[in-house]
């Protein structure tokens, strides 16, 4: 996978692949973990954890897998933690459709990108046919 480089100061916290139902469930409780260590209510941990579920499996079942990059840093003046999905897969080819309420491809948890949208403080997509999906979402602290 390309290296991607963002123009921020955000601290690595980790790069991990997502290959495997193993790989999810692992990630899954790491991003769990930091979301606890920012000090983030239950139901914030909760939310960041359902919302990166939902990225997870959609990079796992439409592209094959992927890379995940955990960061945490200042946005908008605010701590965030931050979590950026990227694949190669064959991208959305209709992202207004994916983003709208109650589209359903059949394959994911019934959230969807809009329901994962409505979990997290921000929410960024960058798609591409043929080249893949980068999906960026934000928690703040």
């Amino acid at each position: 996978m390309d290296e991607i480089t963002f123009d921020n100061n955000w601290e690595q916290l980790g790069k991990y692949p997502i290959q495997t139902e193993h790989d999810i469930v692992k990630v899954r409780q790491l991003v769990r973990h930091y979301a606890k260590e920012a000090r983030m209510g239950i139901v914030e941990q909760t939310r960041v954890t359902t919302a990166v579920s939902e990225l997870f499996r959609n990079m796992y079942n439409y592209a094959g897998g992927g890379e995940v990059l955990i960061e945490r840093g200042v946005v908008e003046s605010k701590r965030a933690l931050i979590v950026t999905c990227l694949d190669e897969g064959p991208g959305i080819e209709d992202l207004e459709l994916a983003m709208k309420d109650g589209y359903t491809s059949g394959m994911g948890m019934g959230y969807g990108l809009p329901g994962t949208k409505r979990l997290v403080d921000r929410f960024e997509i960058q798609t591409k046919v043929g080249k893949g999906t980068t999906v960026r979402i934000m928690k703040w602290r």
